[in-house]
């Protein structure tokens, strides 16, 4: 079944690595037929990089938000290697700016926690209309296709359909659910999903969790409540708390990310929509200000369009060649 879902997934790697790129080099399209003749624009006009060329630059990398920080700070790099070595001509800054922007990305990469004893617990957090219950069930799917025995739990009691939208793409997937009533209580319900992902020697369990709450409660406070739960029957857990960022709302939701993770205990950053935008560079600052690793893309709407995050496929796919 899950080779139907995801076609030639386990076909020979080369073909693999290339059908790879070519989804991501889809999936940036928008930014990089902004970004990318922004940038050509600068190199066609360059035979010498000089401040003017280097402050058109970074207007370009603002356009993409990429952010004015991280702009301004990947300009001074450049702007100092220009000081020291020199710039030749437009190539070479365009190779220079390639490095720098799978620099500030691989920084933040970092191992995920290693598991004692399965089940691998990841909760999902985020607030509503990012996309958090679809990429758990496409994430579900993706760990099905790495022949991962998975289970999910449906934590978010409090969003109408969210339950149900989980247990179709449960449904599509092959995955189990474990679920209470809507209105019930979240950390309840994932005891009971501990507890079966545990009995059954389940390989991953996916916590789907609420993006907001209709009571008086503190969403982050409910969270935490979460953790615990979660650490009582597995201490070393939730090994991976991944925040779904909606790609399209660019600089404005990287606030909202920002209270997530000082409160959520957040490892890592999927990041949805990012077909749907012109402005990818969304990615760079992420990496840059919330010092997260992103780990995972949606670049679609089908079940297969999640693909795990690699630096130099985003940077490459996103400056062209």
């Amino acid at each position: 079944m899950i080779q139907t879902l995801f076609g030639s997934l386990n076909e020979a790697q080369e073909p693999q690595k290339k059908g790879f790129f070519d989804r991501m080099k889809q999936a940036v399209s928008r930014t990089r037929e902004s970004l990318g003749e922004r940038i050509e624009g600068v190199i066609a006009l360059t035979r010498e990089v000089d401040e003017a060329a280097l402050e058109d630059l970074e207007m370009s990398l603002i356009a993409s938000d990429i952010g004015v920080t991280t702009a301004a700070e990947i300009i001074e790099r450049l702007r100092d290697r220009g000081k020291r070595q020199g710039i030749r001509n437009g190539a070479e800054l365009k190779d220079l700016l390639r490095e720098h922007l799978k620099q500030i990305l691989d920084e933040q990469q970092r191992p995920v926690a290693k598991v004692a004893a399965p089940p691998e617990v990841i909760m999902m957090v985020g607030v509503n209309g990012t996309g958090k219950t679809t990429t758990s069930g496409k994430l579900a799917a993706w760990y099905r296709a790495q022949a991962k025995t998975v289970l999910m739990c449906a934590a978010d009691t409090f969003r109408a359909a969210a339950i149900e939208q989980l247990e179709v793409w449960g449904e599509r997937s092959g995955v189990e659910i474990v679920r209470t009533k809507q209105g019930g209580d979240p950390s309840a319900v994932l005891f009971d999903a501990l507890q079966a992902a545990k009995s059954r020697h389940n390989d991953v369990l996916i916590v789907d969790t609420a993006g907001r709450l209709h009571t008086k409660n503190s969403l982050m406070a409910e969270l935490d409540k979460m953790r615990r739960t979660t650490q009582r029957i597995i201490p070393d857990a939730p090994h991976e708390v991944l925040l779904v960022m909606d790609a399209t709302t660019g600089q404005n939701g990287l606030q909202q990310a920002r209270l997530f993770t000082e409160s959520a205990g957040v490892t890592g950053i999927v990041l949805t929509k990012l077909d749907g935008t012109a402005k990818g560079g969304i990615a760079i600052a992420i990496a840059r200000e919330l010092k997260l690793p992103v780990r995972f893309v949606g670049v679609g709407e089908k079940i297969e369009d999640i693909l795990p995050f690699d630096s130099g496929a985003f940077v490459d796919s996103l400056l062209g060649n």
